[in-house]
């Protein structure tokens, strides 16, 4: 976590959000490591606003609460509130934290109408009455855009499950590439290898498949009457010394080394 002070205003695009945390605790946890509650969390989002406000700028401040239209950038709100005060314990807002969360259409549209009466009316209304005000907006939204990013999670967990077990009932087939994954799985190619955005990516995940299905093979004792070839074939290899060259420098053992050791062992 970054404190605010040391964190540059990060403007959301039209339609997102972005949530960051600050204070003393965040800044000892940026710099010496380790996990800290934050003081505060914000929330930043774009809202139609008046343009005399907007132009002016303002800023509301309670106990817990502060609501701040960026004067130096139009239109974006930012709505302060102490961490210890929200109901959503600190660790599970982890997944929204820097970083643009899209929010759907209803959510803005409850947000900017919130944030535009507060701004009307604030000096006229009870403070305290608006600090638990604005603390509900900010559990509201902030519980709201989780609901969705966790959605969007698991969705991307499911797909990328549903890629590997293609890939694993299908490795025999040296024509098998990432087209042909996509194809099956009724997406694009691009989203394709967003599921695999870890630094391995689809032809490198695909090879250690073939690797780790050829070690369980090679240890087998049922097949050890099989040779390398076969087996070469079996995980999709194009040839047995693509596939020995390909296993070693896996495991830096050739393939019939392999099996020597794991048969001894």
């Amino acid at each position: 976590m970054v404190p605010m002070a040391e964190h540059p205003v990060d403007v959301p695009a039209s339609g997102y959000l972005v949530v960051r945390a600050s204070g003393a605790a965040a800044a000892r946890a940026a710099i010496l490591g380790g996990t800290a509650d934050p003081e505060s969390v914000q929330l930043l989002m774009r809202c139609p606003v008046p343009r005399a406000v907007a132009e002016s700028g303002a800023k509301l401040t309670f106990a817990d609460a502060t609501l701040h239209l960026l004067p130096s950038e139009r239109g974006v709100v930012m709505l302060t509130v102490a961490a210890a005060k929200l109901s959503i314990p600190f660790t599970e807002l982890r997944p929204l934290m820097f970083r643009p969360v899209e929010v759907d259409a209803p959510l803005r549209t409850l947000f900017a109408s919130a944030v535009a009466h507060v701004l009307a009316a604030g000096s006229r209304l009870d403070p305290h009455g608006l600090a638990h005000h604005l603390l509900g907006l900010a559990e509201l939204v902030l519980r709201s855009a989780l609901r969705v990013e966790l959605d969007r999670v698991d969705a991307l967990a499911a797909r990328r499950r549903a890629a590997l077990e293609y890939m694993r009932a299908h490795l025999g087939e040296q024509s098998l590439t990432a087209d042909k994954i996509a194809e099956a799985l009724y997406i694009s190619r691009r989203r394709l290898y967003q599921l695999f955005d870890d630094g391995q990516g689809v032809s490198e995940r695909l090879k250690g498949l073939r690797i780790e299905r050829a070690k369980t093979l090679l240890a087998d004792p049922a097949k050890a009457g099989r040779g390398i070839a076969e087996i070469a074939r079996d995980c999709g290899f194009t040839s047995a010394p693509h596939f020995s060259r390909t296993f070693r420098r896996a495991t830096g053992r050739t393939p019939r080394e392999f099996r020597e050791q794991a048969l001894r062992g």
